[in-house]
């Protein structure tokens, strides 16, 4: 998926845990230790997290722990100290500006307490609960298969690295229409799984039933692929779609003519890449969630929606919207990557100059040195200045863009739209552009759209949607 990078004044972690057992009141007030889970509600959203206490050090007041987020791919926060005396538990977080303290009830089954974070207190009650219960995720296929599978490396010669990936053949001899699929943002693997889901091994599944051929790959630096994936940029990972294209088209169980490339969300603008500069050797493109407005103007949406999703008041939206302003012109000028971050740093000290509150103001600026650090990484400073319209004007193969009505980090209506534009101003007549309502940015069934909803959601891609993509591919003229 796209990279978000929105502020939170409260975090959320992408965990996801089917309702755990309580466990019955049996324990002492002098033992903490174990997990405890709550609910963090802050406006609409609802953040599920487990603090995880430890009994490993020498005095009895003072515990290890950790707070895990469920609804954040289970993304782990260590606790910097856990103490615990007398029915009181104190939590602290430096890493997050947090830290929770609460009581716990006479039966010692439940804590009480407050969550403060940035200067936000929310309330937060804990329950014990025996474990983490793993993720129901019902969509992931289970073996046997009725189709072939085979794991596989091919060559990207111009890189000098080999990617590993998974190549799924209907049953029969073909040749079979065939797709490569191409992950969104950041390291992903061939099934690329977050929050565990596993978004491409379950749309591989299905369009291989359907009696397309499937090739999906780990990207580079990541699993059982070659190379190095940081320092590397979209353009980068445009010549890996390529050589998987390539090594499909010499696959003898594969129709050359019918090879095409579906990409979700930063795959979604590396297929018309792929497409423009190698016409004759890709034959449709499915964009899921594909950008069709430059980077620059989508990371600042993510960012702005961020901020009102949590209720941040309106003088904070704006300046974060000044800060991008400033920021983007500098990020598309030639300056170091050293020059770039003092620049940045200086936008965001004029910004913050007469805010009042220290404990918000320390955090907002935390925020904002991570946006200007992440600003410098050669892959963001690629993405924000990439326009995908000009990729896209010379693509003349069918196209499916789809995008969930409920997508936050790659906005429906303003997307499809400019990539609608640019296909038609390519005279690119075969284009179907669809929003399916109620669908999410994983083209999830959803209620906000929300990312932290993400990892809660039993279902990994809607059954309409992956209908409708195969009946697509298949229905392609021969």
């Amino acid at each position: 998926m796209i990279r978000s990078m929105a502020l939170l004044l409260v975090i959320a972690l992408p965990l996801h845990a089917d309702n755990p057992k309580h466990i019955p009141g049996t324990n002492t007030r002098s033992s903490p230790y174990g997990y405890w889970l709550g609910t963090l509600k802050v406006g609409e959203t609802e953040l599920r997290l487990v603090f995880h206490i430890e009994d490993k050090m020498e005095k009895a007041v003072n515990y290890k722990g950790k707070m895990i987020s469920l609804d954040q791919n289970r993304a782990e926060v260590p606790c910097r100290s856990v103490t615990y005396e007398n029915g009181k538990l104190e939590l602290d977080l430096p890493s997050i500006l947090a830290k929770y303290v609460g009581t716990l009830n006479d039966k010692a089954t439940r804590f009480t307490g407050d969550f403060t974070q940035a200067g936000k207190t929310f309330p937060l009650m804990l329950e014990r609960i025996e474990k983490l219960a793993e993720a129901k995720r019902p969509q992931t296929p289970k073996p046997p298969f009725p189709y072939r599978f085979e794991d596989l490396t091919f060559p990207n010669p111009g890189a000098k690295i080999e990617l590993a990936g998974t190549l799924t053949l209907p049953k029969g001899n073909g040749p079979f229409p065939a797709v490569v699929l191409v992950s969104g943002s950041g390291p992903q693997d061939r099934d690329e799984t977050l929050f565990e889901h596993k978004p491409f091994l379950v749309l591989a599944d299905h369009l291989t039933r359907a009696g397309i051929a499937v090739l999906r790959y780990d990207d580079r630096g990541v699993g059982k692929s070659g190379g190095k994936f940081a320092g590397a940029t979209s353009a980068d990972f445009a010549t890996d779609a390529f050589a998987a294209v390539r090594y499909l088209r010499e696959r003898k169980e594969v129709d050359p003519k019918r090879v095409g490339i579906c990409g979700h969300s930063e795959g979604g603008m590396i297929g018309p890449m792929v497409a423009a500069e190698h016409p004759d050797d890709v034959a449709f493109l499915v964009l899921l969630a594909g950008p069709g407005l430059t980077g620059g103007e989508i990371l600042k949406e993510q960012n702005l929606d961020g901020l009102r999703n949590a209720k941040v008041d309106d003088v904070h939206v704006k300046r974060m919207s000044d800060f991008f302003d400033a920021a983007l012109p500098l990020i598309a000028s030639e300056r170091k990557a050293e020059e770039l971050q003092t620049a940045l740093d200086e936008v965001a000290e004029k910004l913050l100059k007469d805010w009042k509150d220290d404990s918000e103001r320390a955090a907002i600026r935390k925020h904002y040195a991570t946006l200007a650090a992440a600003f410098a990484d050669p892959w963001m400073r690629y993405f924000l200045a990439f326009d995908p319209a000009v990729h896209l004007k010379k693509v003349k193969c069918p196209v499916f863009a789809l995008n969930g009505e409920k997508d936050l980090q790659v906005k429906p209506g303003e997307n499809l739209a400019a990539i609608s534009a640019a296909l038609k101003a390519a005279g690119n007549e075969r284009v179907i552009v669809k929003e399916f309502p109620g669908l999410n940015h994983l083209f999830q069934s959803c209620k906000s759209g929300a990312v932290m909803e993400y990892g809660s959601i039993e279902e990994t891609i809607s059954p309409v949607v992956l209908k409708a993509v195969s009946e697509w591919i298949v229905a392609l003229p021969r």
